[in-house]
């Protein structure tokens, strides 16, 4: 899971790093406007990013514009051919549209990251165990 993220008020902002500039920053993600922010220190980061949230929220109440972007319900994904075939075939199997199939495997592992959200781990973070120095 991507560890880069804060959040406040049901509100994720992602983080990144300027080596260059010596600077945190980052965007508010899911929203209609850029909203962004920053901050020397991880303190500056999330105070920053917190006054961001509480601006957005005011300017879109301010202007009548609504406070999340809501999404639509669809979205194209870039799958191997092999993948997209395989998929096809387990739909048919189970007399499901491919639609179904992958928001059914979608639906899977937002479950399974909700229950384990505490001790879930992506696989990119795993870390492999060093080999231990037999005595001999």
């Amino acid at each position: 899971m991507n560890n880069n993220l804060l959040s406040y008020k049901g509100f994720y902002g992602s983080v990144n790093f300027s080596a260059a500039d010596e600077v945190f920053y980052g965007k508010v993600e899911g929203v209609h406007d850029l909203v962004s922010f920053e901050g020397a220190t991880v303190k500056e980061l999330k105070q920053d990013f917190q006054k961001a949230v509480e601006d957005y929220i005011l300017f879109c109440k301010k202007n009548g514009n609504p406070v999340q972007k809501s999404l639509m319900g669809s979205f194209n994904i870039r799958i191997k051919p092999d993948i997209h075939q395989r998929a096809a075939i387990v739909a048919l199997q189970k007399n499901i549209s491919l639609n179904q199939l992958v928001q059914q495997a979608i639906e899977r592992e937002l479950s399974l990251v909700e229950e384990n959200k505490e001790n879930y781990t992506s696989p990119r973070s795993i870390k492999r165990k060093q080999p231990r120095n037999s005595k001999g």
